[in-house]
C-alpha cells in the first residue's frame, strides 16, 4: 500500500510538471452526478492573434504525462506546422480520489457522458474561451477505450465534432458493434486520423472499421505501426495526428 501511494505521489508530481502551463479546472456535473476535472492548454500566440480550433482529449492525464503531449503541441505551433488550438485534457478519474478511474463506464457509448459533453463541458469551456468553433474546427481524440469513445461521439454527437483522432480503439467486440452502427449512420462527413498497432491491438476489427469509414467517403488517414497496445505505439504518432487534423493549410470548410 505504501508503494502504491508513493507511486501516486511521484506520478502526480510528474503530471504537475507537465501541466505547468495548463490550467486545472473542476466541474461538478449535474448530468453525471459526480465531479470531474480537466486541464486547459492555451497556445502561445502573438498578441492580437485569434484561436478558434479546439481539441478535447480523453484520458487527458495520461496524454499529459506519458504522452508528453503539451511539449508536442508547443513545438508544432512554434514551428507553424499546425494551427494554434486550445486543448482540453479531460480526466476520467475522480478528482477527490485519483485512484478511482471511471473510464470504463464513461467511454463505451455512455449516453450520459455524451450529454455531459454536449450540455456542460463544451458550453462551459468555449464560453470561458470566448469561441464558437464549427464542427470542422472541433476535435475529439483518445486511445484504447478513449478512441472508442471518440467513435461513439461520431454517432452520438456528430453535429459537434468533425475531427477525430483515434489511437488503437478497443476492443474487438466493441468495434464490431460500432461497425454495425456506422453502417446505419447518416451523419455528416468526418475527418479521421486512425492508427493501430500490428501486435495485440485488435488489428482485424480496426481494419474492418477503417475500410467501412473509407467506403462511406469520410476523409481518413490510416496508419499501421509495428507496435502493440502501449505508449511505444501512441506517443510517437502524436505529431502525425496533430499534423493531419490541424495543419496550417487546413481551411475548415469541409463537412
Amino acid at each position: 500500500m505504501k508503494r502504491s501511494w508513493l507511486w501516486l505521489m511521484l506520478w502526480s508530481s510528474a503530471l504537475a510538471a507537465q501541466a505547468d502551463r495548463a490550467e486545472l479546472f473542476r466541474i461538478d456535473s449535474q448530468t453525471l452526478h459526480y465531479p470531474l476535472q480537466y486541464w486547459l492548454y492555451r497556445p502561445e500566440v502573438p498578441a492580437g492573434d485569434s484561436v478558434q480550433h479546439i481539441l478535447y482529449v480523453s484520458d487527458g492525464a495520461a496524454y499529459l504525462q506519458q504522452g508528453q503531449m503539451m511539449a508536442v503541441l508547443d513545438q508544432l505551433i512554434l514551428k507553424r506546422q499546425i494551427v494554434p488550438l486550445y486543448v482540453v485534457f479531460v480526466d476520467s478519474r475522480d478528482p477527490d480520489q485519483l485512484t478511482m478511474d471511471r473510464r470504463n463506464q464513461q467511454y463505451l457509448c455512455n449516453t450520459r457522458y455524451a450529454a455531459f459533453y454536449r450540455d456542460e463541458l463544451i458550453p462551459k469551456v468555449e464560453a470561458q474561451l470566448g469561441i464558437q468553433p464549427s464542427r470542422a474546427e472541433r476535435g475529439i481524440m483518445g486511445l484504447s477505450f478513449g478512441a472508442t469513445n471518440a467513435l461513439c461521439f461520431g454517432l452520438m454527437l456528430p453535429e459537434y465534432f468533425g475531427l477525430y483522432g483515434l489511437q488503437s480503439p478497443a476492443n474487438s467486440q466493441h468495434l464490431k458493434v460500432l461497425r454495425q452502427e456506422y453502417k446505419k449512420r447518416q451523419g455528416p462527413r468526418m475527418r479521421l486520423f486512425y492508427s493501430v498497432g500490428s501486435r495485440n491491438d485488435n488489428l482485424n476489427a480496426n481494419t474492418a472499421l477503417m475500410k467501412l469509414l473509407q467506403q462511406q467517403g469520410h476523409q481518413l488517414t490510416r496508419v499501421k505501426v509495428e507496435q502493440g497496445h502501449d505508449w511505444r505505439n501512441w506517443q510517437p504518432l502524436l505529431d502525425d495526428l496533430l499534423l493531419d487534423l490541424f495543419p496550417v493549410t487546413y481551411s475548415g470548410n469541409h463537412g
